[in-house]
């Protein structure tokens, strides 16, 4: 029997540090509540932070990584299966590993790893699968790119000069490799000032013309800085999830209807 493939849309940065984690997993719950069968892919294979946002913490340290078997020797029974948490399906390498270790392959192991992930799990009846990508144009876009076609992809930036430089080379990557770019989401824009409401910025103004927008990506969802991103990070559960009714959860609600309206 042929295995379900999901639909894939990576969540993508030029640069670390503007919440592109935060972004994928507040996205797949907020998708999650439109009905919608997701599942997160952590392919930020170096620095996994998903299942820290998910309290999902494994503190056991692992001797070693072995690949599993291939299905198609083994069988479709032998296929691992995804940790569920809030009703998201969810691989990452952070679940192989204790949570101080570093993941250091020998070349060539980590894209395997990545096939295997998104090839030989078995994701069920999930309908979208949201990979969250590391900073950058480096080597694991370009491996999900060549073993998938993907439904689109997402480019997080903050309101920064440096954040909108970087990641203007991660949409040029996605255009040459014919990736849709779905949008760009702006995480850390103004926050409204607890006490008059007045928005207030955080970062100097960038030049229009040195930004993504700038470029024909459209401006899907801004994401305020706000305290109850941090309380939802520290506890492990995401804002959507444990405080739907502040501002930034209803952002995420926002965007995940444009993502399902433009993918599914």
């Amino acid at each position: 029997m042929r295995q379900h493939v999901p639909d894939v849309v990576a969540v993508a940065s030029g640069k670390g540090g503007v919440g592109k984690s935060t972004v994928t997993v507040n996205l797949a719950l907020a998708l999650r509540d439109r009905g919608v069968r997701t599942g997160i892919l952590d392919a930020d294979l170096h620095g996994p932070d998903i299942p820290r946002m998910l309290n999902l913490t494994r503190h056991k340290e692992a001797r070693s990584i072995t690949l599993w078997t291939n299905p198609k020797v083994a069988g479709a029974a032998d296929r691992p299966k995804p940790i569920e948490r809030y009703g998201v399906r969810v691989v990452s390498t952070q679940l192989l590993l204790g949570e101080r270790q570093a993941f250091a392959p020998e070349a060539g192991f980590g894209g395997m790893l990545l096939k295997r992930f998104l090839d030989d799990v078995d994701w069920g009846d999930t309908q979208l699968l949201v990979v969250d990508l590391p900073p950058g144009t480096g080597d694991v876009l370009q491996q999900l790119a060549g073993l998938r076609a993907l439904a689109g992809a997402l480019v997080v930036v903050t309101p920064q000069d440096v954040a909108h430089l970087d990641a203007r080379k991660v949409v040029s990557l996605l255009e040459s490799r014919s990736i849709p770019v779905i949008g760009g989401v702006e995480n850390m824009a103004p926050m409204l000032c607890p006490h008059c409401g007045d928005p207030v910025e955080l970062f100097p103004p960038t030049d229009p013309s040195r930004t993504i927008w700038n470029d024909g990506v459209a401006r899907l969802a801004a994401i305020p800085f706000d305290p109850a991103l941090g309380r939802a990070e520290q506890r492990g559960v995401p804002v959507v999830e444990g405080e739907p009714d502040s501002a930034p959860a209803r952002a995420f609600a926002a965007l995940a209807d444009t993502v399902a309206t433009r993918v599914l």
